[in-house]
C-alpha cells in the first residue's frame, strides 16, 4: 500500500466518524449514495473548514506534497480553474507575489490575487487572450480540465486527452525554461504520442493519483518536469 501524503494523514486522522443517510422513497437510491458519500467524505469537510471552494484543492495540495513545484513568485496558468480551488491554493502558495491566471468554460467567482477569463479554452482566441495577460514565460501550466463524462470510458479517455493535447501544446509555447505541465487524465494515462513528445521535452514525466482523488474515479495526473525551452 503507498504512503499517504502528508495532508492526508492529517485530514483522514481528524474525520473518523460516519453518518448515515436515512432512505427515503421521495430519493433515488443513487442520490442518497451520493449524499451519504459527500457527507463522510473528510475532503470535503476538510475543503469547507478552510474554506476552499472545492476538495479538488488537495489534490493539488498533493500533487505539491509530491513535487514540490508551488512557492512564492511563481507565474501560473490554471486551464478549467472553475470553481477556483486550484487557483486559491496557487494564490496562497504565492504569498502574495508572481501572478495566477485561470480560464474555464464556466463562471467563477473571483478569487483575490488572481484573473480569471471566463472562456471556453478550446476556442481560437483563448490562448492568446492568456498570453496577452501574462507578464512573462510561466512557471507552471496546470489543467484540471476534463470533459463531460459520457459513462463510457475511453470516450471519455479520448475527450479528455484532446483537451490535455490543447493544454499541452499551449504550455510549449508560454513555458519559461524548467518549466512544469500537469493536467488531469483518465485511466490508460497520456496518449502515446504526447507521452513521448513530452519526455523529449521535459526532464522528467510520469503519473501522480493524489489520495484526494477518489480510488474509484479513473482520472490520475500527467506530470512533466524541467521543460527543455522552445525549439526554434
Amino acid at each position: 500500500m503507498a504512503k499517504l501524503t502528508k495532508s492526508a494523514k492529517e485530514i483522514t486522522g481528524r474525520h473518523n466518524l460516519t453518518v448515515r443517510v436515512k432512505t427515503s422513497k421521495y430519493k433515488k437510491k443513487s442520490s442518497n449514495q451520493w449524499l451519504q458519500r459527500q457527507l463522510n467524505d473528510p475532503y470535503v469537510a476538510e475543503s469547507k473548514r478552510l474554506g476552499y471552494r472545492s476538495r479538488a484543492a488537495f489534490k493539488l495540495i498533493q500533487l505539491d506534497e509530491k513535487y514540490h513545484f508551488l512557492g512564492k513568485g511563481k507565474t501560473i496558468i490554471d486551464l478549467g480553474c472553475a470553481p477556483g480551488g486550484w487557483t486559491q491554493v496557487a494564490v496562497e502558495r504565492n504569498k502574495g507575489s508572481g501572478q495566477v491566471v485561470g480560464i474555464d468554460i464556466l463562471e467563477t467567482e473571483p478569487v483575490k490575487g488572481a484573473i480569471l477569463i471566463c472562456q471556453d479554452f478550446t476556442t481560437e482566441d483563448a490562448p492568446d487572450k492568456l498570453k496577452a495577460l501574462l507578464k512573462g514565460p510561466a512557471d507552471i501550466v496546470m489543467s484540471d480540465m476534463a470533459a463531460n463524462t459520457t459513462g463510457h470510458q475511453q470516450t471519455d479517455h479520448l475527450r479528455t486527452i484532446a483537451l490535455v493535447e490543447a493544454g499541452y501544446l499551449f504550455a510549449k509555447e508560454v513555458l519559461a525554461e524548467g518549466g512544469i505541465f500537469i493536467a488531469k487524465v483518465f485511466q490508460g494515462g497520456a496518449e502515446g504520442e504526447l507521452l513521448a513528445d513530452a519526455k523529449k521535452n521535459f526532464a522528467k514525466v510520469g503519473h501522480f493519483k493524489p489520495d484526494a482523488s477518489r480510488k474509484q474515479s479513473p482520472e490520475t495526473y500527467l506530470v512533466a518536469i524541467g521543460y527543455r525551452g522552445k525549439k526554434e
